[in-house]
């Protein structure tokens, strides 16, 4: 609270001694364009110089001029795309929901290479809600990826050579993440290994705690690492910090409603952003004391990207917004143009939405994702671009705003 107050009496001041606020702060963006796909965009859009590289669930990755907002090229893959792209120099990779890792080049989109795994699956548990599949990470010239037949790959980028493959327990839809000589990545099994980059060996693993409706704990979040941590949320309602090296728990908080998946480090605040609790915490990432929180009202899966002043992340029901870092507070909020058409079918009191209202209206799991559909849900982490702010949505649009 005293942190707030301090905030707040600083923007006062500035504003009564004619100072003009931090241009991520000043105002909401307008929006520049929107491109519009044939499926739902589950996951972050990608940027090399003027060119924005996206893939939507109509299983198609589509490169986007970022001035224009219109088409370069795209490619079809043979199943739909729930990752990122990867960039490696002239290369573009991207795994497509057929099992397949494709390496295209940049400027064309000319197919350069494919490696098939044994397939993809959805997790049955809950399948509706395995949004996203593994996106491929790039670490001197080793590509490195999960996938739903349970392995974990390493590729040579330049052609697609197997370097090594790890087999877990189940499905990894997981993103790994490399540090310091190692990868981290979670599965379904729920366990979190650590493996040596280069020769794909067991250093530790780290074994979720679970829960009554999650028994095996999945670790269907992607870690992201930092200050000699690994960060990482499960299905048994748990975020844990790990020891990088050693593998044991420095921390972990629990969440009484549900996930927290969708994480972001930025200098040493841990971002969290938890599903059916509906709040984004701030987190000391050392020592896991919690900063702040924000009640947003709905699902949160969006990584946040920061800026000096302004969090940015997405919402299930359709909206982007940025908080204040400082104290949580809500600056702004965009509404994609599906929660614009649909809200009042779902959410009659925009002011105060009522989950159990909702839930009673979808009636099903298959209702639901139909829902998040409709109303352009943002499971998309939003992607910085100079003064454009990108993120796609699951009424099939990239949208581009500018800021400032």
């Amino acid at each position: 609270m005293k942190t707030m107050i301090c905030c707040l009496l600083s923007l006062l001041s500035q504003l009564a001694l004619g100072q003009s606020l931090p241009a991520d702060m000043a105002q909401a963006p307008h929006l520049k364009w929107k491109f519009q796909t044939r499926g739902p965009i589950v996951a972050a859009p990608v940027i090399s110089g003027e060119t924005a590289f996206v893939g939507s669930t109509d299983s198609t990755l589509y490169a986007i001029d970022l001035e224009t907002g219109k088409t370069r090229w795209r490619f079809r893959s043979g199943g739909p795309i729930r990752s990122s792209a990867c960039l490696d120099g002239e290369r573009v990779l991207v795994l497509g929901g057929d099992g397949v890792l494709y390496a295209l080049q940049k400027h064309s989109g000319k197919e350069l290479w494919r490696f098939r795994t044994a397939g993809e699956k959805i997790y049955p548990l809950y399948g509706y809600a395995d949004y996203y599949h593994s996106t491929p990470v790039l670490q001197e010239g080793v590509v490195y990826f999960g996938s739903g037949d349970g392995q974990v790959y390493a590729l040579r980028s330049a052609d697609g050579h197997e370097l090594w493959r790890f087999a877990t327990g189940d499905v990894v839809h997981a993103s790994p993440v490399w540090y310091q000589g190692k990868l981290y990545v979670g599965s379904f099994d729920g366990y979190v290994y650590a493996l040596d980059a280069g020769t794909g060996s067991l250093v530790w693993k780290f074994k979720s705690v679970g829960h009554r409706f999650f028994p095996k704990g999945e670790m269907q979040g992607s870690p992201i690492a930092g200050q000699g941590l690994i960060f990482v949320g499960g299905r048994d309602y748990n975020l844990y910090a790990l020891d990088a090296e050693k593998g044991y728990c420095h921390w972990n908080k629990s969440f009484p409603k549900g996930w927290s998946l969708a994480l972001s480090l930025c200098d040493s605040v841990l971002y969290a952003g938890t599903s059916d609790d509906d709040v984004m915490v701030a987190f000391d990432a050392a020592s896991g004391q919690e900063h702040w929180r924000s009640n947003v009202q709905f699902n949160i899966f969006s990584p946040a990207v920061c800026t000096p002043g302004l969090l940015y992340f997405g919402t299930l029901h359709g909206k982007l917004l940025a908080l204040d870092r400082t104290g949580g507070a809500i600056r702004w909020a965009f509404h994609t143009d599906g929660y614009r058409t649909h809200r009042a079918r779902f959410f009659p009191d925009e002011q105060h939405i009522v989950k159990d209202d909702f839930y009673g209206r979808v009636g099903t799991p298959e209702g639901y994702v139909k829902a998040l559909h409709e109303l352009g849900g943002v499971f998309s982490s939003p992607v910085l671009a100079g003064k454009l702010l990108l993120f796609g949505s699951a009424d099939g649009g990239l949208y581009a705003l500018e800021r400032g």
